[in-house]
């Protein structure tokens, strides 16, 4: 390169970091399509219009859901991969991402290369739960009693390959007891036949079976979070019993990878700012929810743990796609 181009090139990058600057200044100067990869009204749903609600009332422009279900969430993810990295499309992370990575071989994408942690949200609990019938009220004596009926047991879940299903196998894994997997498409119709005795127990996320828990339609036998939930503070932990157990929902924010990190640390700026208003930390305590606010490299490390973690549940459980 000549000490002329050398010249030219310097000249523009020094265009160019201004106008990169300005533009991040200014964002967002028009509405903003959040992604959603799962059907409207269920939790995840919930949860990202309540901080959509927030974005909006505070950065002066919409930030739209777009809910956008199918292919156990991959095809979402793909949309916001291929999407311009200007901040103007975000992504729901979830932890079907971080199990996805192990759980399809042929992905289109590699989430933690491809995605751009910009900030965590919040962490929910699931729950361990038998109809009122079921001979065990604790989780020991569920341990004994599925040890003294090996593989009569059967563990509903909400799919194969969700959170809800892996959180069940992480128990057999750590406990011993031989269970047989019963996939349903969806907690709905897991909790109907849960609720009819036709299987006989659900590690349900805590937002959509705590109705069902309060109304005495099911008996949670314990929370799978590291520590007690503050709306059932009587409930104990599945790790109170089994040391080490721990397999929560973890929910946040990511763009396309190449988005300015101006655009990015505003984001984060102002989720963190929702994070810690007593009103927001309210309502989000209604879902179960426990905030994880941070930086967008403290979100990459638990997007990275995450699917560390599930990788050895998946690999050992042998969870395949429908």
């Amino acid at each position: 390169m000549t000490s002329i181009s050398r010249l030219i090139a310097a000249t523009l990058l020094c265009i160019a970091a201004p106008a990169q600057l300005a533009h991040a200044a200014d964002y967002p100067t028009r509405p903003v399509k959040w992604v959603v990869p799962y059907p409207p009204a269920g939790t995840t749903d919930v949860l990202a219009r309540i901080i959509a609600q927030w974005l909006t009332e505070h950065m002066g422009q919409s930030f739209v859901i777009e809910n956008k279900p199918g292919a156990g969430n991959n095809m979402g993810v793909e949309s916001v991969v291929n999407s311009p990295p200007d901040g103007y499309t975000m992504l729901l992370v979830n932890p079907a991402n971080g199990i996805n990575a192990t759980l399809y071989k042929n992905l289109s994408f590699n989430f933690i290369r491809d995605i751009a942690p910009v900030a965590g949200l919040v962490r929910t609990p699931n729950v361990m739960e038998v109809t009122p019938s079921f001979p065990a009220k604790t989780v020991a004596e569920f341990i004994a009693h599925c040890k003294a009926n090996p593989g009569k047991i059967n563990m509903a879940s909400s799919g194969s390959g969700t959170s809800v299903h892996l959180s069940g196998e992480l128990f057999k894994s750590m406990t011993g007891c031989q269970m047989l997997h019963v996939p349903y498409k969806g907690a709905g119709p897991a909790l109907t036949d849960l609720m009819g005795g036709q299987v006989d127990v659900l590690f349900d996320n805590l937002p959509s079976s705590i109705g069902h828990i309060k109304g005495g339609k099911l008996r949670a036998l314990a929370v799978t979070s590291q520590e007690r939930e503050p709306s059932m503070p009587q409930l104990p932990t599945v790790a109170e019993t089994v040391p080490g157990y721990e397999a929560t929902a973890w929910f946040g924010i990511g763009m396309p990878k190449g988005t300015p990190k101006e655009i990015i640390d505003k984001v984060n700026a102002e989720v963190n700012r929702a994070l810690a208003d007593p009103k927001m930390r309210e309502r989000l305590a209604e879902l179960g929810g426990k905030p994880i606010a941070g930086t967008p490299e403290d979100f990459g490390k638990v997007i990275a743990a995450e699917t560390a973690k599930w990788e050895k549940v998946v690999i050992s459980s042998g969870a395949k796609v429908e």
